[in-house]
């Protein structure tokens, strides 16, 4: 038995015999009880030891929790942004509602059977784009002739600001044709009258 367990029995009997003790009797005791350093220090040693222990197994067991957690949030990462149901519906993995579905069901166990093997994210991709083509990807990757799947759409929007740049620019630039003004008097003296005979005045 070590000494810092046999210090915290007798401090437990003494505190169970209080009862029975008359409080000066329990005073004089208390003050004739000096622990020496190295007691005290064992005493501490045996409690900080305890102590780790139970924070290793808190440790441990919030790991062990949050381990399927993680599998639980790879499933859906996976199965909701990555992967697309094969049976023609065009809709996510874990979203497919096709009446009559053959593939989905079978897709989710392959994809949690995957995961729960400890593959990679990358592996279960690999697997899935072998089995069942390059089709089940929720988007294009981004190596190769894909690649151009994800520029192309903003080199169109570039090139389109930088056509309707060009376009205003022109416009801009384009003198402004003006009507001709005539200033002869004969002229206006002539749509004054053809003014009068229709109104009247």
């Amino acid at each position: 038995m070590s000494k810092g367990s046999a210090t915290l029995r007798c401090f437990a009997l003494a505190l169970r015999s209080r009862a029975t003790r008359s409080p000066v009797m329990l005073h004089a005791e208390m003050n004739a009880y000096k622990p020496s350093a190295t007691s005290l220090l064992m005493s501490l040693r045996w409690i900080g030891g305890r102590w780790l222990q139970l924070a290793m197994i808190a440790l441990f067991v919030i790991i062990f929790l949050g381990a399927g957690d993680d599998m639980e949030a790879r499933f859906n990462t996976l199965g909701h942004k990555k992967l697309i149901c094969v049976c023609g519906c065009n809709q996510i993995l874990l979203e497919c509602n096709h009446v009559g579905c053959t593939y989905s069901d079978g897709m989710r166990n392959e994809l949690a059977s995957a995961i729960r093997r400890g593959d990679s994210n990358d592996l279960v991709l690999q697997a899935f784009v072998q089995k069942y083509g390059s089709i089940v990807l929720a988007a294009p990757t981004t190596t190769g002739f894909n690649l151009m799947a994800w520029i192309t759409p903003y080199v169109l929007l570039l090139a389109g600001f930088a056509f309707a740049g060009m376009i205003v620019r022109s416009w801009k630039n384009r003198p402004l044709s003006q009507p001709e003004l005539t200033s002869s008097s004969a002229r206006l003296d002539e749509f004054r009258e053809k003014a009068r005979r229709e109104t009247g005045l």
